[in-house]
C-alpha cells in the first residue's frame, strides 16, 4: 500500500467534514493527533527498551 497523495488526503477531508460536520472536525482531529503521539511515544519507548535489552546482553 502506498502514500496518500494530496487528491486521496482532499476526498478523505471532504467525507469527513459531511460526516461529522464542521463543528466537530477539529475536536476530532485534535484527538487523533493525541493518540497518533501516544502511539509513537509507546514505540520510542519499546525501541528504547529492546536496545537496553540487546545492550546487556552482549
Amino acid at each position: 500500500m502506498g502514500s496518500l497523495g494530496p487528491w486521496q488526503l482532499v476526498l478523505i477531508f471532504l467525507l469527513a467534514l459531511l460526516l461529522f460536520g464542521g463543528k466537530r472536525l477539529p475536536g476530532l482531529a485534535r484527538g487523533f493527533a493525541k493518540a497518533l503521539r501516544e502511539f509513537r511515544g509507546a514505540i520510542d519507548e519499546t525501541k528504547e527498551e529492546i536496545k537496553k535489552s540487546e545492550n546487556s546482553e552482549e
